[in-house]
């Protein structure tokens, strides 16, 4: 999780755009995946499905007491989540919803903006479904 510099963007915010790469928020342009959480945007190395893993997700782990639902955006590709993921969250009280990241980001949108207590974790792609 980067902290105060390159990657990292204190405040939550609804995403903008999605797609080449990257997301647009707040004014601004971030290439690579994203977690969106109540401690700010920050950047996250997962670029496949097969990356996330409870390691990757440490900062939402961090920032559980924060949040009730986790949205995870797969990229194109719709695939299960690891098991032991969908129960560490669960055992933290986080509802967690895997799907492309395209529905992701719509749904994280919605809830942000009804203030609802959402974190997503988004694996980038480079065109928008």
């Amino acid at each position: 999780m980067a902290e105060k510099g390159e990657g990292f963007y204190p405040y939550q915010a609804q995403i903008d755009a999605y797609g080449k790469g990257g997301f647009r928020f707040a004014a601004m342009s971030h290439r690579g995946s994203l977690l969106c959480l109540p401690t700010g945007m920050h950047k996250w190395a997962a670029t496949v499905p097969a990356e996330i893993t409870l390691d990757s997700l440490a900062p939402v782990f961090a920032a559980a007491d924060q949040l009730d639902v986790l949205l995870i955006g797969l990229g194109h590709d719709i695939v299960g989540l690891d098991p032991a993921i969908r129960a560490a969250l669960r055992d933290r009280n986080i509802v967690v919803e895997a799907v492309a990241t395209g529905g992701a980001v719509r749904t994280y949108n919605i809830l942000l903006g009804e203030s609802r207590a959402v974190g997503a974790a988004l694996i980038a792609v480079e065109s928008a479904r």
